[in-house]
């Protein structure tokens, strides 16, 4: 972009009002000139992952979602939050217009005076930071992965959130002292690329699905260990899972209902069947989950059968890469784009617009968060 171009940037704000009321839409906002070690990128390609949803849909009801346009023709979407919890939940926000979109890709255009920031103009990077359903992004140095050469930026749109992800829950579990995992959701890109983590690794992981197609996806995949939640025999076929792998600590996207009490009950039942001796305290091998998302909304729920020796929490991306430390971090991403098109693909169903992602027809299909329909938004389309 030249800089005697008018520095404005079409990007998609998500409001919450003080009256319960959602808004989406397109804004122009003020494109800053980059700093030293930050660049600009053309945003090219940005994946519709939950946690984005989370952010620009709120706790709103979008079933009674209602569209509109504004003065320049651009379309808006409102709906209402419920009033309560739902609205209490979201205090810290109301009245706050906030950009959204966790990750992009794009190709640098601009750059700040420093030669690491310069050496990048004209390529191709992933970018992390926020934002990035927007035309333009300025983003530090520090938040960019340049891709291999000949990556698009579709390739590399999801570089960040779920490879960094999947990579972290294995480091987690060897960091923690388990020798195999446990994931729920595990058909989504995120359990796919889990899943070529763990086979290229040697690491054993028991997926649990919810679906009989979601299970021969997997299988297809050279999954070992795959479990239907749907199933009648799903808590026998679980244990006999966790039994075979020794799996101990357990990553659940789904968060509500009684799954991550039945996987805790399940390592329990997998671990006794070695016991020399009966406890009323039940084993002494800590059993671990990790809830980090929110597909079932409905309150967790668990029947303590599994003894003492347990734990349940949340995880987090963000949270960990403070923890883990530069170097980890680093590591990792070197990982993510040596492997970017092999172990760390992501695959979309469809490519949408900016002024798509406020369509109505649209947002109830990528909404659904339902295996084989991840959007990757286009913002210059």
């Amino acid at each position: 972009m030249s800089t005697s171009q008018q520095r404005t940037n079409l990007q998609l704000r998500s409001l919450v009002k003080k009256s319960g009321e959602l808004e989406l839409s397109l804004v122009d906002t003020p494109l800053p000139t980059p700093g030293p070690d930050e660049v600009l990128v053309r945003i090219e390609g940005a994946p519709i992952n939950p946690s984005d949803l989370g952010l620009l849909f709120g706790a709103a009801d979008m079933r009674g979602a209602q569209a509109s346009v504004d003065g320049h023709g651009r379309p808006v979407i409102t709906a209402r939050v419920p009033e309560g919890a739902a609205l209490r939940a979201m205090a810290a926000r109301l009245d706050q217009s906030m950009p959204v979109g966790n990750e992009g890709a794009g190709t640098v255009v601009e750059a700040g005076s420093s030669p690491a920031a310069q050496a990048l103009v004209g390529k191709k990077v992933a970018a992390l930071g926020g934002a990035m359903y927007s035309q333009w992004r300025v983003v530090p140095l520090a938040q960019c992965l340049p891709l291999p050469e000949g990556a698009t930026a579709a390739q590399g749109a999801s570089s960040f959130v779920n490879p960094l992800t999947a990579l972290g829950m294995v480091e987690t579990m060897r960091r923690e002292g388990h020798k195999a995992l446990v994931h729920t959701a595990a058909a989504s890109n995120l359990g796919q690329m889990l899943n070529r983590i763990c086979q290229k690794d040697g690491v054993p992981l028991v997926n649990i699905v919810r679906k009989p197609e979601q299970a021969e996806l997997l299988k297809g995949m050279g999954a070992q260990y795959v479990c239907d939640s749907s199933s009648p025999g799903f808590l026998q076929e679980l244990t006999d899972a966790l039994a075979a792998t020794g799996a101990t600590i357990a990553f659940d996207a789904t968060g509500g209902g009684p799954l991550a009490g039945q996987i805790l009950g399940c390592m329990e039942a997998a671990i006794n069947r070695n016991a020399k001796e009966y406890s009323r305290y039940g084993s002494t091998t800590h059993k671990q989950v990790y809830i980090y998302g929110g597909l079932d909304m409905r309150p967790t729920e668990f029947n303590r059968n599994f003894g003492m020796t347990w734990g349940m929490g949340g995880w987090l991306l963000f949270p960990f890469l403070q923890k883990a430390g530069p170097a980890t971090v680093q590591a990792l991403k070197d990982r993510v784009a040596a492997e970017l098109t092999t172990t760390f693909a992501s695959h979309y169903s469809k490519e949408i617009s900016l002024a798509e992602m406020l369509d109505l027809e649209v947002i109830g299909v990528y909404n659904q968060r339902a295996t084989g329909t991840k959007y990757l938004v286009n913002p210059g389309k």
